[in-house]
C-alpha cells in the first residue's frame, strides 16, 4: 500500500516537472509579472481590435515561450473565437519563401481551407495579406509567434516586412511576437522594417532566489486536497520544508545559481532529486539533492583529472604554489625547481627524472590542461611561459577524489 503511494507522488512530481505551464503558473500571479504585462497587451489587442508588435527577450531556459504558450492558453480560452495562432521557428523558416509557404499552410489548417503546395511565394503573400483582412472584419487577431526571431532579420527581411506592412492597414488585425536571445534583436531590422515596429521590449531575466524558493514550494510541497492519504502528505511536506530551511540546503541552491541560476536548470536539478528518492523511506532528503547536483554539475575539467598520473598531479600542484607565491610567469624549468624543492623537504618516493617529468608536462599539454601564455614557436618547450587551466578549488576537489593521490599533495594544497 505504501509503495503504490509513493509511486502516485513521484508521478504527480515528474508531471509537475515536464508540465512548463504548471512551473511558471507560480510567476504569473503579479501584475509586474511578464505573463502580466504580455497578457495585457494581448489581451487589449484582441479586445480593442488593434495591431501590435512585441519582442520577448532573455537568456535560454527563462521561460519566454512557456510564459507566452501560458497567456495565449488563457487567451484562448477567453476568446476561443477570437484568436488565432500561427507559429514559426527561425531554425526552421527563416528563408521567406519557406516562412510564407508555412504561414499560408497554417492560416488554410485554421480556416479549414484546401493549401496549395504549388503556390508560388507572391501568391502566398497576397493569401497571407487577404486572410488577414478577412480575419479583421471578423474582429479575429492573428497571433504570430516568430521564436528565434534573429534569424528571420537575416537577408532581406521580407517576410518581416510583409507582415508589419500588412498590419499596417485599417481593416488586418494581428500580432507579431518576437522570440529571441539576442537583447539587441530589435537592432537587426532594416530601416523600412523597424519604422512599422512597435518597440515594446519584455525582458526575461533569471529568477531570483527569493523566486526560486517559491518554485521550490510550488512543485515538491503536496497538495492536501489529493487523493493520497494525509498522514503520508503531511509527513512528506513537513520533511520537504525542513530541508528547504536548512542551511546546508541553501549551500547547495547557492552553486546551483552560480553555475546557471534559470528555471530550466533548477528544474533539471529538481527532477534529478526527486529521481533519487529512497522508495523504502519514501521520503526527500537531503542527500538526494546533494546527489542531484553532483549529477548536474558537469565539470569537465575534474573529469580528466582523475585519469592523471601521480607525476602530473605534482606538476599542476607545483604550478599552483607558483602562483600562490605570486610568480605571474613561469615555464617548465620554474616547474622543475619547485618539483625538486618538494621531493628535497618530503623525500617522497615520486622521484622522475626530468626527462620523465617533461613527457607528463607535454601530456598536460596535449589534454589542455595547461597551455602556453605565450604565441611563439621557436623557442623550445622548457623555456615558453605556461599557466594552468584551472582554479584552486577544482585542483583541491580533483586531488581528494583521486584515490592514489599521495597525503602530501593534499597537504601542499592546503598551506
Amino acid at each position: 500500500m505504501f509503495q503504490k503511494t509513493l509511486e502516485e507522488a513521484l508521478l504527480l512530481l515528474r508531471k509537475r516537472l515536464c508540465d512548463p505551464d504548471f512551473i511558471f503558473s507560480v510567476f504569473s500571479d503579479s501584475p509586474d509579472s511578464n505573463y502580466s504585462k504580455l497578457k495585457f497587451i494581448l489581451a487589449s489587442s484582441v479586445t480593442e481590435a488593434c495591431n501590435n508588435s512585441v519582442l520577448l527577450l532573455g537568456p535560454r531556459g527563462c521561460g519566454k515561450i512557456a510564459v507566452l504558450d501560458l497567456v495565449l492558453q488563457d487567451l484562448l480560452k477567453e476568446y476561443p473565437d477570437m484568436i488565432s495562432v500561427i507559429k514559426l521557428n527561425g531554425l526552421l523558416h527563416c528563408d521567406d519563401n519557406c516562412a510564407l509557404k508555412e504561414i499560408a499552410r497554417q492560416l488554410c489548417i485554421e480556416h479549414e481551407l484546401m493549401f496549395s503546395k504549388m503556390a508560388s511565394s507572391d501568391d502566398n503573400t497576397e493569401f497571407m495579406i487577404a486572410m488577414l483582412r478577412e480575419c479583421g472584419l471578423a474582429h479575429k487577431t492573428v497571433v504570430f509567434v516568430l521564436d528565434e526571431f534573429d534569424l528571420f532579420a537575416q537577408g532581406k527581411q521580407r517576410l518581416l516586412y510583409s507582415l508589419l506592412d500588412a498590419m499596417q492597414s485599417v481593416s488586418s488585425q494581428a500580432v507579431v511576437i518576437g522570440v529571441s536571445c539576442r537583447l539587441d534583436a530589435d537592432q537587426l531590422l532594416e530601416k523600412r522594417v523597424r519604422s512599422r515596429f512597435s518597440h515594446r521590449k519584455i525582458l526575461f531575466l533569471p529568477p531570483e532566489k527569493d523566486d526560486l524558493q517559491r518554485l521550490l514550494k510550488h512543485i515538491l510541497l503536496l497538495p492536501i486536497d489529493s487523493s493520497l492519504p494525509q498522514d503520508f502528505v503531511t509527513g512528506f511536506n513537513s520533511r520537504v520544508s525542513n530541508i528547504l530551511a536548512d542551511k546546508r540546503f541553501n549551500e547547495i541552491t547557492d552553486k546551483i545559481i552560480e553555475s546557471d541560476s534559470t528555471v530550466s536548470n533548477f528544474v533539471r536539478f529538481l527532477f534529478s532529486a526527486v529521481s533519487c528518492i529512497d522508495l523504502k523511506s519514501g521520503y526527500m532528503t537531503l542527500e538526494n539533492f546533494k546527489s542531484a547536483l553532483s549529477t548536474i554539475h558537469r565539470q569537465p575539467k575534474l573529469d580528466c583529472l582523475k585519469d592523471c598520473s601521480i607525476l602530473e598531479l605534482y606538476i599542476m600542484v607545483c604550478m599552483k604554489r607558483l602562483e600562490v607565491k605570486e610568480q605571474t610567469s613561469y615555464n617548465f624549468n620554474s616547474v622543475m625547481k619547485e618539483y625538486t624543492i618538494i621531493q628535497d623537504s618530503s623525500q617522497t618516493v615520486d622521484n622522475y627524472s626530468r626527462n620523465v617529468c617533461l613527457r607528463a608536462f607535454e601530456h598536460l599539454l596535449d589534454r589542455q590542461l595547461i597551455q602556453f601564455a605565450d604565441r611563439g614557436h621557436n623557442q623550445f618547450i622548457e623555456f615558453r611561459p605556461v599557466k594552468l587551466l584551472m582554479s584552486h578549488f577544482q585542483l583541491h576537489q580533483a586531488l581528494k577524489s583521486n584515490r592514489s593521490c599521495p597525503p602530501i599533495l593534499l597537504k601542499l594544497m592546503e598551506k
